[in-house]
């Protein structure tokens, strides 16, 4: 069987009520005759939603049939015993040109009671904010599920929502449990659990082109939601240059910061995990095993769990984020 080698993969593009045109004319990413666009879906193994190979020999081959041909080469010994073929990592931009829902995810456990499924634990960065965007993680003050409904059905919900101001490069680490909505005007790219279960809890009332509300899922969320308060949401970290900065840490991920104007090498046999980088920021080469690859920004590239060193060369000044299972 061949050697594996860093993979791209084509875009999956999602028209959305609250989406814009950032993803074209800030990441220059082409989603075509779509009125906007709200997300793209860069690494998938979701079903309906599976990504597909855009580079080298393996072009054209599903992220589902990869991990069936080459398991823990691909996955990682550990990561391929605790998923098997589920890819347990999802990978988007999300650009709010409207304000989005508030809603909530449920934990593992209660999202494979219901639905089958993983829980939805994430994390944002975000990419471009403009003047004044805001978002909502958690809320203002530890309050009970009955004053939360009483809020709700009387329309005032937004009063005990911790609303957060938003700059470029910000952080938020979202369990699940954690109420919250991306504000109009941000750009960011999500990685999360692999999973697509929301519970949508107020929509501002709105109506799609048909004139119709969309479903609130007020029941399902009440068991879902974490009601306390936190001192700090926003995941604070000191900016360097040219050094791995961690960002987040939790069960499901580990998310670096690598922002950089000369060559990193990276040392990747300690994760016993395949590894995401997504450039945010330039473009940069992709060494390995004496082979380059070009990455550009809006890019996300998985490297396979047994290529355990590589090189990141910079054209000028780049940045991008590291995942990977710990």
């Amino acid at each position: 069987m061949q050697e594996l080698y860093p993979l791209s993969f084509n875009t999956i593009y999602k028209d959305k009520i609250w989406g814009g045109q950032k993803i074209k004319t800030v990441l220059g990413k082409d989603f075509g005759n779509l009125p906007n666009c709200g997300e793209t879906w860069e690494i998938s193994g979701v079903p309906g939603n599976v990504s597909i190979v855009s580079n080298g020999s393996l072009k054209g081959t599903s992220l589902v049939d990869l991990i069936e041909s080459y398991k823990d080469r691909l996955m990682g010994k550990k990561v391929w015993n605790t998923f098997g073929n589920t890819f347990p990592l999802l990978v988007k931009f999300i650009d709010a040109n409207d304000d989005l829902s508030i809603q909530v995810h449920p934990d593992d456990q209660l999202a494979k009671k219901r639905h089958n499924s993983f829980g939805k634990t994430e994390m944002w960065y975000i990419f471009q904010a403009d003047k004044g965007a805001k978002l909502n993680a958690g809320f203002r003050e530890s309050i009970s599920p009955e004053i939360y409904l009483e809020h709700l059905r009387k329309g005032n919900i937004m009063d005990i929502l911790n609303w957060v101001d938003v700059y470029d490069d910000d952080v938020f680490f979202l369990p699940a449990g954690r109420v919250h909505s991306i504000g109009k005007g941000c750009l960011l790219a999500e990685i999360q659990q692999t999973s697509d279960v929301t519970y949508r809890i107020y929509d501002f009332e709105r109506k799609d082109d048909q004139g119709n509300t969309r479903e609130l899922h007020t029941e399902e969320a009440l068991d879902a939601i974490d009601y306390k308060a936190y001192d700090e949401y926003k995941s604070l970290y000191e900016k360097k240059i040219n050094e791995v900065v961690r960002l987040v840490t939790c069960n499901y991920f580990e998310t670096n910061l690598l922002h950089c104007d000369k060559s990193i090498k990276r040392d990747y046999s300690a994760p016993d995990s395949f590894k995401i980088v997504v450039c945010m920021q330039g473009s940069m080469h992709l060494q390995w095993s004496g082979n380059t690859m070009l990455v550009e920004k809006g890019m996300s590239v998985l490297i396979p769990a047994e290529i355990d060193e590589v090189t990141f060369t910079p054209n000028g000044m780049f940045k991008m984020l590291e995942s990977y299972i710990p």
